[in-house]
């Protein structure tokens, strides 16, 4: 199992990063988990338009899901061989039409299900794509968020979504292999529990879960990634690093 950092920029699009998108890849099969601000772009780089045999979104904040509008032209407007067979979408409740209403005059119109197949996630799910198995958690967040544990052959990469502290998150990241973990805040300077981990707090999960390796997402442009790094390595006693774009991890 093959993990790609598409983008790990949080809030929005850095200088350097576009926003939360991660590629998995298992036997040929890929599976794309969020597709944020400018991901569909970087997306490029790594496989074609027409690769990916599966999406799972998060959440519905732009950051994490809104690249699936162009996403929706690539498909629908496809002039190679027509239009794009429907992908699974899997997403909280109302993706589709959150998805719908960004990018349509009304958010009745279907279209969207014409490439897209969106099914509903619920928490304590699990779902086969490909050879890979996808566990979901809900976790804590302003909106309705999933994180996302995916396993194959005994090998196990769990990422956190968007979430503050909880439970369910160092549960659903028991034993993973890497752990890719939220950081959006730094320790003493913000305090929001239901909304974002700290570099601390990140590492706190990613020990009590006794995660093989911990890699810090989601920092967004005005945080200091690397006080955040320190603060994770403190508490953590695993291999630490922060998620770059382009970065490669074999699971």
């Amino acid at each position: 199992m093959k993990l790609t950092v598409v983008g790990c920029s949080g809030s929005f699009p850095s200088a350097d990063s576009a926003c939360s998108s991660y590629l998995i890849e298992a036997e040929g099969y890929r599976l794309l988990l969020d597709m944020g601000n400018g991901a569909l772009g970087e997306l490029q780089k790594y496989c074609g338009l027409y690769d990916i045999d599966a999406i799972a979104i998060s959440h519905l904040h732009p950051d994490h899901c809104i690249d699936m509008c162009g996403y929706f032209v690539a498909r629908y407007y496809r002039h190679e061989g027509g239009r794009c067979d429907p992908v699974p979408v899997y997403g909280p409740p109302g993706t589709e039409r959150r998805l719908t209403t960004a990018y349509a005059d009304t958010p009745t119109e279907k279209s969207m299900s014409e490439v897209f197949d969106f099914r509903t996630l619920t928490p304590g799910g699990v779902f086969r794509v490909g050879p890979l198995t996808v566990r979901t958690q809900r976790v804590t967040h302003p909106v309705e968020t999933f994180a996302f544990r995916v396993e194959h052959e005994g090998r196990a990469f769990c990422y956190s979504g968007d979430s503050g502290r909880c439970e369910a998150l160092a549960g659903l990241a028991s034993g993973a292999d890497l752990f890719l973990c939220e950081a959006s805040f730094t320790h003493g300077k913000e305090d929001a529990p239901d909304v974002h981990l700290t570099g601390r707090e990140a590492g706190e999960c990613a020990q009590a879960a006794k995660a093989g390796r911990l890699v810090l997402t989601h920092i967004p442009p005005w945080t200091d990634a690397q006080v955040n790094l320190t603060d994770a390595k403190s508490v953590f006693g695993g291999p630490v690093e922060l998620a770059r774009p382009g970065a490669v991890y074999e699971i």
